[in-house]
């Protein structure tokens, strides 16, 4: 079974940086695209940056020069660097990959992890 696992969120001061980290964990076969997305209290979730396989990368335009997508694909992680940021990048941030697991190798299954709490004070 395939799990993705962020980790890294909690509360910093506004100008302050934080990592976060997902990790693809089970019988996985190969990663696609992978990405965050967050949704702050009473919106919508919405895309915050992803990279594909071959680290292309898209940012949301409220993130770009501030937030950094990447992936170590030997360890199936993925990793968000958030410098100067800012009370409205308070919000939960969920990791998402297109995954081909072990079960289905022609198959690209979309899979969400729980995610991760960042507060932003000001």
């Amino acid at each position: 079974q395939v799990q993705l696992v962020e980790s890294g969120g909690g509360l910093v001061q506004a100008g302050g940086s934080l990592n976060l980290s997902c990790a693809a964990s089970g019988s996985i076969f190969s990663i696609n695209a992978m990405g965050w997305y967050r949704q702050a209290p009473g919106k919508q979730r919405e895309l915050v940056a992803t990279i594909t396989s071959g680290a292309s990368t898209n940012y949301a335009d409220s993130v770009k020069g501030r937030f950094t997508i990447s992936r170590d694909n030997a360890k199936n992680t993925l990793y968000l660097q958030m410098n100067s940021l800012k009370p409205e990048d308070t919000a939960v941030y969920y990791c998402n990959a297109e995954i081909k697991p072990m079960a289905h190798i022609f198959r690209v299954m979309n899979y969400w992890g729980k995610g991760t709490l960042v507060t932003v004070s000001s």
